[in-house]
């Protein structure tokens, strides 16, 4: 019956699930992500004191392993005998995991273990900027976080003579110096700078 096949999708096999959660408005949040949540096992995540305010809105307590750049193959070996045997998920402190964020070692130990994999779509920052910028989109390059001094200046000269969109992530504390940057280096190069995505006071200014 449908109602047997409904619930059948919410009966999740063993393996990583890799899901998106809110990148600021957390009613962007998924049924799937939600349901995905209740089910797993246990939860890798960037922050722990940041995820915790989102599953405590959700009404979701489950233990959470804290992942990011320099503890990942310690967080691999720690859940190597839970992973063929346990449903786990994978979030980022916001938006879709891996963009810009730790995860890859971990995603390809599950690959090389063949064991599986899925992604529970939703919310990109990187999207929603590139769909409010005003930009091209039929092409565009990410960059992921732009250097903070050491090889900037270097890293803006290669991109000056890219012809399409060019897309890259920046603390708001050194906009500033960027934006001062990119007024020496390129000529007449349209840009858009957009801040708190989905939020009330969401802004993109253009020019």
């Amino acid at each position: 019956s449908p109602d047997t096949e409904a619930l059948q999708e919410f009966v999740l096999k063993k393996g990583l699930y890799i899901i998106a959660t809110p990148i600021g408005n957390l009613n962007d949040i998924s049924q799937r992500a939600i349901s995905v949540l209740n089910e797993v096992d246990f939860i890798i995540c960037e922050n722990p004191k940041h995820s915790i305010k989102l599953l405590n809105k959700l009404g979701i307590k489950k233990k959470l392993i804290s992942l990011h750049d320099y503890n990942e193959e310690a967080v691999i070996n720690k859940i190597s005998k839970y992973q063929y045997n346990s449903k786990i998920g994978l979030i980022s402190d916001a938006g879709s995991p891996l963009i810009s964020d730790p995860g890859y070692n971990l995603v390809k130990d599950f690959i090389n273990k063949n064991i599986m994999i899925t992604s529970i779509p939703g919310p990109s920052s990187l999207i929603v900027g590139l769909q409010m910028s005003g930009l091209p989109l039929n092409k565009f390059t990410f960059y992921g976080y732009i250097p903070k001094h050491k090889g900037r200046k270097l890293f803006l000269e290669e991109i000056a003579s890219s012809k399409i969109t060019s897309v890259f992530f920046i603390s708001g504390k050194h906009l500033e110096n960027l934006v001062s940057n990119i007024v020496e280096l390129f000529y007449m190069r349209e840009i858009a700078i957009c801040k708190e995505l989905t939020k009330l006071n969401e802004v993109v200014f253009r020019g």
